[in-house]
């Protein structure tokens, strides 16, 4: 599989804005695990292969189990999650299928997520779920192979 372009050049300023984005994310007080599990749940659903990979590896590497990695996509019925891991993971999967739900995101889903995260923390999840289904969309379009340079 090869991409289908380089979007670094022609995007150059969309692609500033992402990564500035990114960087929000980054300094937001969510907790890193939490921002981990959401960009691989996310990926996962969104079918990117490249931010799958991506976000398992940054995963691992910054000490989350192999347990928890291979489990992220049956969260629900895996033992391994804490209660606001949980909560993180419902929002992010009802935010990305938001087509699928009349009511967008369900009020009892995020009353969860408010209930184990601040507002700061909220807003960091909130942002880090909008980012990187924006960054899946991007990639899954330009066909970016897993394992590769973006």
């Amino acid at each position: 599989m090869q991409a289908r372009m380089s979007i670094r050049k022609p995007a150059a300023k969309g692609m500033q804005a992402m990564l500035a984005l990114e960087a929000y994310v980054s300094a937001s007080p969510l907790p890193h695990a939490v921002k981990e599990l959401v960009k691989l749940r996310v990926s996962q659903i969104n079918g990117c292969g490249f931010c799958v990979d991506m976000h398992a590896r940054d995963a691992r590497k910054a000490g989350e189990t192999d347990e928890r990695l291979f489990t992220v996509a049956a969260w629900r019925e895996a033992p391994y999650f804490t209660d606001a891991e949980r909560a993180a993971l419902a929002l992010a999967e009802a935010a990305t299928r938001i087509a699928d739900n009349a009511e967008g995101v369900p009020t009892e889903v995020w009353d969860e997520a408010a209930r184990h995260y601040d507002e700061e923390q909220l807003a960091g999840l909130v942002m880090a779920i909008a980012a990187i289904n924006a960054w899946n969309r991007i990639n899954v379009t330009l066909r970016q192979p897993a394992g590769a340079a973006f």
